[in-house]
């Protein structure tokens, strides 16, 4: 049917019928919304040149703490800081509230009252940190909320910020003081990394001037941590008990005239890290070299791999939220 419907048309154009349309236009590619900058060759297998940033959705107060839901046809979950919600944003570009209020006591307008960071349990629940509340929290798949971890040896956590779980089910995850309500909430005299056993039994492992993103190794033999007070990366050496060996230095970033520290970050399948830093996202290899930055035009606070195949790349920066597909997957 479809070769003779064509064969007619042509009949009626060669027998000065109605001449056939022009075909419409290609339509303009979209602009990306930063730039891209590589460092070393290396950094062209993982993104291509063709890479486009994409804008995804403004408005907010700060944006932190993405994490990737595959539940419901998959979503993305980030926190607005002082909005005081966690924010849930679709591949249609719907943007709702997923909780909201985070802190429920009363706060001045604009203080860094609520969420950070965010991840999915090995169960499928939602667990994120608290600033002002100064707790890790979870959110069950039927909406009931409750406590992780608080407390340190009787005394309140600082400010926990990003978090990440082991494949043995234990928590580590970093708290410095950034979001303490006032100086006399603290009750921790350091900023620690800590580790919570699947039994409950929680450990300080180390302790950093501002310790901050927080990631494994695909193999889990290393931890990589992010100091925003100093603007570096450091990484530790994982025992069989869970416990940590000497923080070494992987990066230093101080010396950089761009704007941003060293704050969240994520682990692609080869080990890469994909670190938040001045002026972007620095893809940094697993012996330190910095291989390129990816640079929104907002500067990033942290990271997530999304979609389907891992393979998009989430940034929350200040007030927006963006995206970029590179050639690599995330290790989670």
């Amino acid at each position: 049917m479809r070769r003779w419907a064509l064969l007619a048309v042509f009949l009626m154009a060669g027998c000065g019928g109605a001449p056939e349309p022009e075909p419409a236009p290609e339509p303009e590619p979209e602009p990306s919304a930063g730039t891209i900058e590589g460092l070393d060759p290396s950094f062209d297998r993982l993104v291509p040149d063709d890479a486009v940033i994409e804008h995804l959705a403004e408005g907010f107060g700060f944006t932190e703490g993405p994490a990737w839901v595959d539940r419901d046809g998959g979503f993305l979950l980030f926190s607005d800081i002082p909005g005081n919600r966690i924010v849930k944003w679709e591949p249609d570009g719907t943007v709702s509230d997923f909780l909201a209020p985070v802190y429920e006591g009363e706060h001045e307008e604009g203080r860094l009252v609520g969420s950070n960071g965010i991840i999915v349990d090995a169960g499928g629940d939602i667990v994120f940190t608290e600033h002002f509340n100064g707790r890790i929290s979870r959110v069950a798949g039927d909406g009931t909320r409750s406590v992780v971890v608080d407390a340190y040896e009787g005394g309140r956590l600082n400010s926990p910020n990003d978090l990440d779980y082991h494949s043995d089910g234990a928590l580590y995850f970093t708290d410095p003081a950034y979001g303490l309500p006032s100086p006399e909430a603290r009750e921790q005299d350091v900023n620690g990394i800590y580790r919570l056993s699947p039994e409950g039994e929680l450990a300080r492992l180390a302790e950093l001037p501002g310790p901050n993103g927080i990631a494994f190794s695909p193999d889990e033999s290393r931890l990589y941590v992010a100091d925003s007070s100093t603007r570096q990366w450091f990484v530790y050496a994982l025992a069989e008990d869970g416990t940590l060996g000497e923080g070494e230095l992987l990066l230093d970033a101080s010396d950089s005239e761009e704007s941003g520290s060293a704050d969240g970050l994520k682990v692609d399948e080869l080990g890469n890290l994909w670190a938040t830093g001045p002026g972007g996202v620095w893809v940094i290899r697993p012996d330190g070299l910095h291989l390129g930055t990816i640079k929104p035009n907002e500067v990033p606070a942290n990271v997530a791999w999304g979609g389907a195949d891992r393979r998009t790349l989430y940034m929350t920066a200040r007030t927006g939220l963006y995206r970029i597909r590179v050639n690599v997957a995330g290790d989670q």
